[in-house]
């Protein structure tokens, strides 16, 4: 079985493309936003050069803690304990891209000092990866149910449980025997892919039917958005958008700094996300709301509130207090494999992490901290990378605000407590 396809559809649902750039759910466009989305759109179809491969692996074996695909050897606890619980018995290999043009156009775009073309083609390439991931999956679907067979949730190197260092050997199994995929793919010395908007994931199938059924969380349909597919099991219910994990690096104009994010998200957070209150004698208390879903379990949707309290300007936004907590009434945490894994100590252990306590707000901005995009909490890497774009959205706020000169309000009109 294989599948080539160099000129695939990329209809990219307008709500999943929504949800990439941030946008709370039902959020219709409007004004320069909508131009730039029309805009991106109308590039991508002149110009993109999507394309998507997949074929069956020759052998799949799951042995101690090791999954065997042909002859080289994977050290993903995630697939390994998908493919064990569904008694796979197959894979089937996955590489999708939206093309090399798509990255040389954004590079072009940043160069020329045009960010806001740059962040809409940049997530538009995003969605086509995910859009090609989720067709292939579909294709996927057909070919095995004609078989008496189902298709598990994908895994790719750099997901939880999977260290982006094997993107390596996945490639080279993936297009071995010398046989060319429909574009450039390769892999850099970081483990990450050029072009970056690429992605290599690995399929599990299983004839054990009945008992994915039974096991939902080794059910692929929640987290696909495939409309037309006629062998749904189960409704599409993705969460709430991850906007933390929508992150453009680059230097942005602003408060005379470097962020690590793009403005544009900075501003949206700031305003959406983030309530400040200013005490008489000039410290800060901040709230930030995390929305987002766990990385396994289909997605489940969660949401962290996050409480820092700062000390006054005059002093450099010292960092008095962080505190991490799921926010009231969340049940979505206890989906993370790290909660069953650890149950509320691991709870525990996040509210009692506090990275920059004791610092000046602006040491956010040189913090060299690790780059997660998990949406889960499970590991350190994940949490710190959250930590530091909650710091720098309240370090924009707040600069924004010193430099106007006007007083700070909640986001949402009503004063947030935790």
């Amino acid at each position: 079985m294989e599948i080539v396809e160099t000129a695939p559809d990329v209809d990219v649902q307008p709500e999943e493309y929504m949800r990439l750039l941030g946008y709370p759910r039902g959020h219709v466009l409007e004004g320069r936003a909508r131009e730039l989305s029309e805009w991106a759109r109308a590039w991508y179809r002149d110009h993109g050069r999507p394309w998507a491969y997949a074929r069956l692996a020759e052998r799949v074996r799951v042995r101690d803690q090791i999954v065997e695909l042909h002859d080289a050897a994977f050290t993903s606890a995630r697939l390994r304990t998908s493919l064990d619980r569904a008694a796979a018995d197959g894979a089937v290999l996955v590489a999708v891209s939206a093309g090399e043009e798509a990255e040389e156009e954004a590079r072009r775009l940043w160069e020329a000092e045009r960010p806001d073309e740059y962040f809409f083609l940049e997530i538009l390439a995003s969605a086509v990866v995910e859009h090609l991931a989720t067709t292939t999956g579909a294709k996927l679907c057909a070919w095995a149910d004609d078989r008496g067979m189902a298709v598990l949730p994908h895994s790719s190197p750099g997901y939880p449980g999977w260290d982006i260092g094997e993107q390596a050997p996945l490639l080279q199994v993936i297009a071995r025997d010398g046989s060319p995929l429909p574009g450039p793919l390769r892999v850099l010395p970081s483990g990450a892919l050029w072009p970056k908007k690429s992605l290599l994931a690995v399929f599990g199938l299983t004839r054990q039917v009945e008992h994915v059924r039974r096991l939902t969380e080794l059910v692929p349909c929640e987290n696909c958005s495939f409309r037309a597919c006629q062998y749904r099991r189960v409704p599409y219910r993705r969460g709430a958008a991850n906007v933390l994990g929508e992150v453009r690096l680059g230097r942005v104009e602003g408060a005379g700094s470097d962020y690590s994010v793009n403005a544009r998200a900075l501003r949206r957070w700031a305003g959406e996300r983030l309530s400040l209150d200013v005490r008489d004698d000039g410290t800060v208390e901040a709230l930030f709301r995390y929305e987002g879903t766990t990385c396994t379990n289909l997605g489940r949707p969660l949401t962290f509130h996050y409480a820092v309290t700062l000390g006054p300007r005059e002093d450099g936004y010292p960092i008095r207090a962080q505190r991490c907590t799921p926010a009231p009434g969340d049940t979505g945490h206890q989906a993370m494999c790290g909660y069953q894994r650890e149950g509320e100590r691991l709870i525990d252990a996040i509210a009692r992490e506090q990275p920059l306590a004791g610092r000046p707000l602006g040491a956010a901005l040189s913090w060299a901290r690790p780059s997660s995009h998990a949406g889960c909490y499970c590991e350190p890497e994940s949490r710190s990378h959250k930590w530091g774009l909650v710091l720098e959205t309240i370090h924009y706020a707040l600069s924004t605000r010193d430099r106007e000169g006007r007083p700070t309000a909640p986001a949402t009109g009503t004063q947030e407590r935790t």
